[in-house]
C-alpha cells in the first residue's frame, strides 16, 4: 500500500479475488437493463458505458467476502446499487449540463433532458423491482431509505447553491447523503446478507460511509484541479452551478476580507474562466492541503472500522481502497 498503488493493480487484485462473482452480478444487471423497444434499448446500452470501475458492486461483494461469504442475494444487491448509482449519474448530468462522462457523451447531450430524466427513473424503478424479487422486506427498506437520503443530499446541495456562508459541517451533511450513503449501503448489505453479526454490519456501514466521504472530497479537489481529457468527464461543473465544496469553503474561511469580497464576486458570476481565475487564490492558501488532509482523515476512519473484521484477502483490498480513494487527488 502507499504511493505505488495504481488503479490497474487494484482492479487486477479485485478481479483475481472476486472476478467470477462480479461477472455474475454483471449478468443480473445486464438482464435487467434491457428493453424490447429499440430507442429505449439504445439509450440503456449507452449508459452501460458509464459504469467505470463498478466501485459500489465491488464494495458490496468484497464486504460479503470479508464477513461471511458471497451468495446469490449479493449478485442481485450488487446490481441494485449499480442501477441506483447510474440513475443518479444520469440525473446529475442533466442538473450539471454535463456533456461527457467516462469519455462518452452524456444522455442529455446525445439525446435530450427528457430522455435522461426518464431513463434515470427507469433505473430507479428497476432497482426497487429487483430488490423486491429477494422477497425480503429488510432489503427493500434499506435500499429505499438509502435512495431517499441520496435524493435528500442532492436537494440540499441545490438549495445551498450560491451560499458563500456554507460551513464544513453542512457540507459534510450534504455529501453524507449524496455520495457516502450509497457506499455505506453497499458495504452494510454485503455484511448483512453474508450473515455477519450486528457489530460487524455496523462497522461495515461506518467503513463505507467514511470511504464515500473521502472519495467525494477527492472528487471535489479534482473538479477544481483535474484535467478533463485525463478524467474523461466535464469538470468545473461545481463552480458553474455555484456549489461550494470543501476547498472553497476553506479558502473563503481563511482569506482576508478584501480577497473574500473578490472571491465571492468570482464565484457568484461563473463563466468558463472561473477555474483559472481562482487558481492564484487557491495556490496562495492552504485550501488544497486542508481538503486533502480531511480526505485522509476519513480514509483512516474507514480503515479503523475494518479492524472489527477478521484478516482476509478481501479485507486487505478494502483497506487498500481507502488509499486509492485519496490518491486520485491531483
Amino acid at each position: 500500500m502507499g504511493d505505488h498503488l495504481t488503479t490497474h493493480d487494484l482492479l487486477a487484485r479485485v478481479e483475481e479475488l472476486i472476478g467470477g462473482e462480479l461477472e455474475q452480478a454483471e449478468r443480473v444487471f445486464l438482464s435487467e437493463v434491457s428493453s424490447k423497444h429499440p430507442y429505449v434499448h439504445d439509450v440503456l446500452q449507452h449508459i452501460t458505458r458509464f459504469q467505470g470501475k463498478r466501485l459500489r458492486p465491488i464494495l458490496l461483494l468484497l464486504s460479503a467476502a470479508a464477513t461471511g461469504g458471497i451468495n446469490e442475494s449479493h449478485y442481485v444487491l450488487a446490481s441494485v446499487v449499480e442501477m441506483i448509482h447510474l440513475a443518479t449519474l444520469v440525473h446529475d448530468d442533466v442538473l450539471d449540463d454535463a456533456l461527457i462522462r467516462r469519455h462518452v457523451a452524456t444522455v442529455n447531450s446525445r439525446w435530450n433532458n427528457e430522455t435522461s430524466v426518464l431513463v434515470g427513473d427507469f433505473l430507479f424503478t428497476h432497482a426497487f423491482h429487483l430488490t423486491a424479487s429477494l422477497g425480503d422486506a429488510r432489503a427493500c427498506r434499506l435500499i429505499g431509505r438509502a435512495t431517499n437520503l441520496v435524493c435528500e443530499g442532492e436537494l440540499a446541495q441545490i438549495y445551498e447553491r450560491g451560499n458563500h456562508e456554507l460551513g464544513e459541517e453542512q457540507y459534510l451533511e450534504i455529501i453524507n447523503g449524496k455520495t457516502a450513503e450509497l457506499c455505506a449501503i453497499s458495504t452494510q448489505m454485503g455484511a448483512l446478507y453474508a450473515g455477519a453479526d450486528e457489530g460487524i454490519v455496523q462497522a461495515m456501514d461506518e467503513y463505507g460511509r467514511a470511504l464515500g466521504v473521502a472519495f467525494q472530497i477527492t472528487d471535489d479537489l479534482l473538479d477544481l484541479l483535474g484535467d478533463e481529457a485525463q478524467m474523461g468527464k466535464s469538470l468545473g461543473s461545481d463552480l458553474q452551478k455555484e456549489k461550494l465544496t470543501l476547498p472553497l469553503i476553506r479558502l473563503l474561511d481563511q482569506c482576508s476580507p478584501e480577497d473574500r469580497a473578490t472571491l465571492q464576486e468570482i464565484l457568484s458570476q461563473p463563466d468558463p474562466n472561473t477555474r483559472q481565475r481562482l487558481t492564484q487564490y487557491i495556490k496562495n492558501s492552504d485550501a488544497i492541503d486542508y481538503a486533502g488532509n480531511r480526505a485522509r482523515e476519513f480514509a483512516k476512519q474507514a480503515r479503523d472500522a475494518l479492524q472489527n473484521c477478521p484478516a482476509s484477502p478481501a479485507r486487505q483490498i478494502l483497506e487498500e481502497l481507502t488509499e486509492f480513494a485519496i490518491q486520485r487527488t491531483i
